[in-house]
Order: C-alpha cells, then sequence, then structure tokens
C-alpha cells in the first residue's frame, strides 16, 4: 500500500468523524489531520527520492497519483463540513418556525394520544356510517379505556377526558390509540385518524425538529394543522 494510500485513509476516517459531529471544529480538526499526513507524505517521499536506485527511478506518475488522492480526501472533508454546516443553519431555521406555534393546538398524523390536562381528541374518517371501536393504551401496552360508538359517513371527532374503563383518572402523557371500524363485517378494518394536542416546547433529535406536548414527543413532519 501507497504512503499516500495510509495517509488518506487515515484523513478518510477522520472526515467521516466530521460528517457524523454537528459541531464546526471536527471539520477543522480533520482538515489539519490531512495537513499533518501531507507533511509527512511529503517528507517520506523526499527521503525516497534521496535514497533511490539511479539505475531504476521512481515512476513520477506514482507521485501525481498519491497527491491527486490528498486532494480527493481534502474536497470530501471539506463537502462534509459544508452539509454539517447547512443541516445546522437548517435546523436553526426549523427551531424559529416551531418555537413560534407553542402553545397553540396541533393536528398531528400519529397513534399517540398526548393526553394533557386529563383531555384528548381524535378525529377519523369512517367510509359509511358504521359501528367503530376506538382503543386506548398505556404505555405497557394494557388497553385502558374501550368505546364502542356509531360513526357518521365522513369525519367524525372523539374527546377522551383520561378515566379508564373502571372510572379510574389516568395520569397525563402519551397514550396509544386505535380505532377500528366495519364491525357489522366479518373482518373489522382500522380507520385512518389524526390526534389533537398543544405544543408545549421544541427540541431537537437526530438532526430533526420535536415537539413536546406534554410528556409526549414527536417530529414536526407530524404535524397536518395547526390552530390557535
Amino acid at each position: 500500500m501507497s504512503i499516500a494510500s495510509v495517509a488518506a485513509q487515515q484523513s478518510q476516517a477522520a472526515a467521516a468523524s466530521s460528517s457524523a459531529s454537528t459541531s464546526s471544529t471536527s471539520g477543522t480538526s480533520a482538515l489539519s489531520s490531512l495537513s499533518s499526513n501531507m507533511n509527512s507524505f511529503l517528507q517520506m517521499l523526499m527521503t525516497q527520492l534521496q535514497n533511490q536506485d539511479p539505475t531504476s527511478p521512481m515512476d513520477p506518475n506514482a507521485f501525481t497519483t498519491e497527491l491527486v488522492q490528498f486532494s480527493g480526501v481534502q474536497q470530501q472533508i471539506n463537502t462534509n463540513t459544508s452539509l454539517t454546516q447547512l443541516i445546522q443553519l437548517t435546523q436553526g431555521s426549523e427551531m424559529l418556525q416551531a418555537s413560534s406555534i407553542v402553545g397553540k393546538t396541533v393536528t398531528l398524523n400519529s397513534t399517540q394520544l398526548p393526553l394533557q390536562n386529563s383531555n384528548a381528541s381524535l378525529q377519523f374518517t369512517a367510509p359509511t356510517a358504521e359501528p367503530v371501536t376506538i382503543s386506548v393504551y398505556n404505555s405497557s401496552g394494557t388497553a385502558v379505556r374501550n368505546v364502542s360508538l356509531q360513526a357518521n359517513a365522513g369525519s367524525n371527532s372523539w374527546t377522551w377526558n383520561g378515566t379508564s374503563d373502571s372510572g379510574t383518572t389516568l395520569p397525563d402523557g402519551a397514550y396509544t390509540v386505535a380505532v377500528a371500524g366495519g364491525l357489522t363485517g366479518s373482518t373489522p378494518s382500522a380507520l385512518s385518524f389524526t390526534v389533537n394536542g398543544t405544543v408545549t416546547g421544541v427540541s431537537t433529535a437526530n438532526n430533526a425538529v420535536q415537539l413536546q406536548l406534554g410528556t409526549m414527543q414527536t417530529s414536526m413532519s407530524n404535524v397536518q394543522q395547526v390552530g390557535n
């Protein structure tokens, strides 16, 4: 393996570390590592030239190839650093936009139902007027509320006051919900629905803006509508 190949691999590892980090200093570190490797390469290259066999000189094309490898790695590091900075700028803009809806009610495309101040609600669509069952589960997957109702064809809504089937008042938090229709047929079918909640905070996770609705967290991309 050539001197440049070893140095290039070390620089590529530094570039990968830079890409994974959200700090711009990582890109600087990678470039510093590349510069150090380049200096080492040039020193070793000079040593090789000084001690080469005059009857069998080194191929100058090899020098060019190795220098091109360094140049390619440098471009990759610069690209990764620029992408990291772009992600940071984009996140900052999204955070500002998301912070403007703190305190407002949002409609979400989510199977998580936020219970806030003992209140939760959702909307679902039924293809025909038919019996529908709404099931709510706690974080352990245990059904805590099952409601059967007669749905109208089209849009329907349901509000939950946070009480279980036994009448116990449940704590605020994120609950899983499912809506099933077609109960008069042989096989019940899942119905599409959206949930409502009040945004209480904003954060970032995995390079994405996250909304907090009490203890529930959801991606900004799940927002379907913003109310008052």
